[in-house]
């Protein structure tokens, strides 16, 4: 039985960020060392970012409010709420996120109502809330209260495709199961000033977005968009100081540690041993062959050190670097803005698409799908 994902939406909060425009806020900051200083301005100019989405209103060089929280226009001080006050503001924008992102990927799966809905599966690593993102859109969308419901927390950014090999589990398991897949992530919650590297890197990079699927066996009024061939999931031996993902006084701390792109280097490929090892589908295949390569564009550095050690074309790397340049790396949604942007080029049907993402471990998540057809142009 072919399991498949019938739609794939995006959303992301309306206030934009200018990657020149952030580094300079981070630049100005009393405080920072000298070094400091220049990580600032070497983490945020050699990030091949030019735009991002924040949920955080007050990021915008524009907007007042008369009791600031994350930045003062007035002095031009970046200021540090406490965790609570993240969170708070994470119950609120994430819900909305959570909601738009799913209204979409219904609507946009024609023949299907949220009455067919079996269940549910939210993704986030960046707040926590409860009753959670879940039983709002469950609320908000007029699902079924009967719908199976289950929330995966604190992943990371490979997250997806644990909730995409859940979703298929329990389409294989029920051939009428239909799931709604919503990963939603606010990072720009966390973003703070100081010296101290893995912090900086995490300001320079991440940002909020949202995206949703629908997943099942069954087919809608519209073609599926791609299968969901296989995925797999493994540890590389080492790195497991390297990234992570911890809660502080005044916000969730990232640890990204300058290491992590060799560490992909080296391990990728063994991660990619269940589908180009001697029993794998794509055995005897080379890396290049494979047409389409969504990679989650946890920062340039990576990208690089995949295009290098895979041998993939420029071309094959364009959905990756056009979803960092225009969005940075939002966790757990990125990778598939990715796969979407594959999926809205025209023509290719039939054509593989291997897919991947990294997150605390180092953990390596892997799919391989297979495009059906193109999401139609708007």
């Amino acid at each position: 039985m072919t399991v498949y994902l019938s739609s794939l939406e995006t959303a992301v909060p309306a206030t934009v960020l200018i990657q020149h425009e952030a580094r300079d806020v981070f630049a100005a900051q009393p405080g920072l060392t000298r070094l400091g200083s220049r990580l600032v301005a070497t983490c945020f100019d050699s990030a091949a970012i030019e735009t991002r989405y924040t949920a955080v209103r007050e990021l915008n060089l524009d907007y007042r409010t008369p009791d600031p929280q994350f930045f003062d226009p007035a002095t031009g001080l970046l200021l540090n709420p406490s965790t609570k006050v993240r969170n708070d503001i994470f119950a609120t924008e994430a819900t909305a996120l959570f909601n738009d992102a799913a209204r979409s990927a219904l609507k946009a799966c024609a023949g299907l109502g949220p009455e067919d809905i079996t269940h549910l599966i939210t993704v986030s690593c960046t707040g926590f809330f409860n009753p959670g993102p879940d039983y709002k859109i469950v609320r908000e969308l007029d699902l079924k209260p009967s719908v199976q419901r289950f929330h995966l927390g604190f992943m990371g950014c490979y997250a997806a495709f644990p909730a995409l090999r859940a979703a298929k589990l329990f389409c294989d398991a029920d051939p009428d199961a239909v799931v709604l897949v919503v990963c939603a992530e606010l990072c720009s919650l966390h973003v703070r000033t100081s010296n101290d590297p893995d912090t900086i890197m995490g300001s320079a990079l991440f940002a909020d977005g949202a995206a949703a699927a629908v997943v099942s066996a069954r087919t809608f009024d519209d073609e599926p968009l791609m299968s969901l061939d296989q995925l797999e999931t493994v540890l590389t031996p080492v790195g497991e100081e390297s990234m992570a993902w911890n809660i502080g006084d005044h916000g969730f701390e990232m640890v990204l540690g300058n290491y992590v792109p060799h560490i992909i280097e080296e391990h990728i490929t063994g991660a990619l041993e269940p589908y180009f090892g001697s029993e794998g589908p794509l055995a005897g295949t080379a890396y290049r062959d494979v047409p389409n390569w969504a990679i989650h564009p946890g920062g340039r550095s990576i990208l690089d050190k995949v295009q290098h050690r895979l041998e993939l074309s420029g071309e094959q790397l364009v959905p990756a670097r056009e979803v960092l340049r225009n969005y940075g790396n939002m966790s757990s949604s990125t990778v598939l803005f990715v796969i979407r942007h594959i999926l809205e080029q025209p023509g290719g049907e039939g054509g593989q698409i291997c897919s991947m993402a990294f997150g605390p471990g180092l953990t390596v998540e892997t799919g391989l799908f297979t495009k059906v057809r193109s999401i139609a142009a708007c």
